[in-house]
């Protein structure tokens, strides 16, 4: 193929990526604007002018899949010479090839799973723990391995960095983490960050391997750039050694891989690394409508992250949708809804998409697509009742009910019984990761027991226990042509005709341990790729309650101010469209530190952002908890009926020191005023 055939269909930021032949390079690219286009168009104008050998390239990216479409791309240009692989795959290699060249013997055996030595890690120092809290324990030391952080520094570094293993304590995870890189060492086996590390520490302990290495590679291309560890970022450089004929690729706003260890920072600072690198926007997204472009770029307006704005190249499309659902089962009913009307209307299902914050949110979702018989396909997860816990909880409930029988004057007590055996409480953990999943997985079947319960006019467990296999047996049902379930993580990198955003609700998006603005900023971003999976069709939604009939106290999420028009929720609270930035009576519309409009009803109250700074004397604001409680006790009632949150923050923050300044506060009434003043007068003053 004539080299300058390879730039004709590229448009002239794409060009300008494919003529850039020696590096430094990055490339911000913008989602749906054709990197991958670009850089393999890259690699292959480069063979065809003669540039690069194609044996003397490597071009690295994160999927298996990823690398696979970038081969057949360069195969189909005339370039299939060039190596196209992950860091893992491209480090394995290495390792395999030269291990026995400078230590001898084979290299250490790859483990399929962490989970079997790091069972044993927690056997030697006399933890007990679930398989929920070895598959975090797993996923945290995979995060400390590339992030450089050795066990005996772990203890030290973890609550730094906002680390933690629900249930446990760091100086417990280290002794953990210690013992498994023991075992494993014992056993002669070696996980996959080892893979990174054996292999740089090959290239910076053997000059012979480096030399080889650098020999064989001269011209490097990254994609994903915005998912590089420190440990990959350290194993670049030593494949690199010193050179800088590089391209990097990547896009700050689609970085939600940071609790892995994935830092966008080696993407944004590549320039002051590199002072005369090549710098080249892609911004014309070609993948969606003006519509959806405009909700992402709307999005992103409010973000602390460096992006593109992206330019939609398509033509007009359908409007946003938008729905605030009662509960989550109607919110799952219109969901299914749809998707029968857009099927109707042409759509195949396999481009259709439901997309959610956690795996347990999918249960809502299965349930009505069976009901009204459209086949699914659940990525990245077990459906609902094949997850593990549940499955095991489903034998308990069974087991149960053949054991007792069955005036069951409290079908929720016995399985909230059972459940607690397994680990369930009332209060979620607090620290993400399997653990939380496993929390929601166990909540919904309380919550469907308590749906059973209220719905049934004698309710048995062993009624209960059939109602779970029959959804399960009808979720079952071959799903060769479905819709895509998904979490937002597992939608990265695809794309749909219509996608729908469910679950936007505070708590959910973002997630509540989202803990501090850079986690809050990471959850904007989750969005933004789920927004950004969309080519024509795009819907948003949340629900006021979990269940039908709770108490509809959920808001919309803050992410969608300035997107979503006025709901009936902000009707009735008094307050604005999410669109306007005037005030109405005593709620504010933007956040009064740092201007940005306010999602919620609660925020409006408090009239500041949940991510900013408190205003208010947090001190004073625990006294003012803790009189609360013991009045909730006195009276038996919950705590909120005393006095909300926000009433507490805004008189920690006003300090009133007379009934006139009570009254004042949002939340204080005549009665409340009657009842509570001199109380509130004494902790305030």
């Amino acid at each position: 193929m004539h080299a300058d055939d390879l730039l004709s269909s590229l448009d002239p930021e794409q060009r300008e990526v494919a003529t850039a032949l020696r590096g430094p390079v990055r490339v911000l690219a913008g989602a749906g604007t054709g990197k991958t286009r670009a850089i393999t168009h890259r690699i292959a104008y480069g063979v065809a002018a003669g540039v690069y050998n194609p044996m003397e390239v490597l071009a690295v990216t994160f999927t298996t899949r990823a690398a696979g479409e970038m081969r057949t791309r360069l195969r189909a240009m005339d370039a299939g010479a060039v190596q196209a692989r992950t860091f893992h795959s491209a480090a394995l290699r290495q390792v395999r090839y030269f291990w026995p060249k400078v230590y001898g013997g084979a290299p250490p055996e790859l483990t399929a799973s962490k989970i079997p030595v790091v069972a044993g890690a927690a056997r030697r120092n006399r933890v007990e723990v679930s398989q929920a809290m070895l598959r975090d324990l797993a996923s945290e030391i995979e995060w400390a391995k590339v992030s450089n952080v050795r066990p005996d520094d772990y203890e030290r570094l973890a609550p730094r960095r906002g680390r933690a293993v629900n249930g446990l304590d760091a100086a417990t995870v280290a002794r953990v983490f210690g013992s498994y890189e023991e075992l494993k060492r014992d056993q002669g086996r070696m996980d996959m960050e080892d893979v990174l590390l054996i292999g740089a520490a090959l290239l910076s302990e053997d000059d012979r391997v480096a030399a080889e290495v650098r020999r064989q590679y001269k011209w490097f291309v990254v994609d994903e750039f915005q998912d590089v560890s420190p440990i990959q970022s350290a194993l670049l450089d030593l494949w690199l050694g010193g050179r800088d004929e590089i391209c990097v690729v990547g896009d700050p706003a689609q970085t939600i891989y940071s609790f892995a260890g994935a830092q966008a920072s080696y993407l944004t600072d590549f320039p002051k690394r590199f002072p005369g690198a090549v710098n080249v926007e892609l911004t014309r997204n070609y993948r969606s409508t003006p519509q959806v472009i405009e909700a992402a770029n709307t999005l992103l307006k409010e973000s602390s992250s460096t992006s593109v704005q992206l330019r939609a190249q398509r033509g007009a499309g359908p409007d946003t949708r938008w729905r605030e659902a009662t509960d989550e089962v109607d919110e799952a009913q219109a969901v299914a809804a749809e998707i029968g009307r857009l099927r109707g209307a042409g759509v195949p299902l396999r481009e259709m998409a439901v997309l959610f914050r956690i795996n347990a949110q999918s249960e809502a979702f299965e349930e009505a697509l069976t009901a009204a018989g459209i086949p699914y396909v659940v990525r990245g997860a077990a459906r609902f009742f094949e997850r593990q816990e549940v499955r095991q909880a489903v034998a308990l409930l069974r087991g149960e009910a053949r054991a007792g029988e069955e005036a069951d004057d409290g079908l929720v007590e016995r399985v909230t019984a059972v459940l607690s055996g397994m680990g369930w409480s009332p209060e979620a953990p607090t620290a993400r990761g399997q653990a939380r999943d496993r929390w929601e997985s166990l909540q919904a079947l309380v919550s469907q027991a308590s749906d059973h319960a209220a719905s049934e006019a004698a309710p048995t467990l062993t009624g209960f226990v059939a109602e779970l296999d029959r959804r399960a047996h009808e979720q079952h049902a071959p799903v060769a042509e479905g819709v895509t379930l998904a979490t937002l993580h597992a939608a990265k990198g695809l794309e749909w005709d219509a996608v729908f955003l469910c679950g936007l609700q505070e708590g959910s998006m973002p997630i509540s341990y989202a803990d501090g603005p850079d986690a809050v900023e990471e959850e904007r971003r989750l969005l933004y790729v789920g927004i950004t999976r969309a080519r024509e069709h795009l819907w948003m939604s949340w629900a006021l309650a979990r269940n039908p009939g709770g108490q509809a106290r959920r808001k919309p999420s803050r992410f969608l101010a300035g997107l979503r028009p006025e709901s009936v929720t902000d009707r009735a609270d008094g307050g604005t469209p999410a669109k306007s930035g005037r005030r109405r009576g005593k709620k504010a519309a933007v956040c009064k530190q740092c201007q940005r409009p306010l999602a919620s009803s609660r925020e409006r109250n408090r009239g500041y952002c949940s991510d900013c700074p408190v205003p208010y004397d947090e001190e004073l604001f625990e006294s003012l908890r803790s009189w609360r409680k013991e009045q909730a006790e006195a009276q038996s009632v919950p705590a909120f009926v005393v006095f909300s949150d926000a009433t507490l923050e805004a008189l920690a923050e006003v300090k009133p020191t007379d009934r006139r300044g009570l009254q004042s506060i949002n939340g204080i009434g005549a009665a409340k005023l009657e009842r509570y003043a001199e109380d509130l007068l004494a902790i305030l003053g």
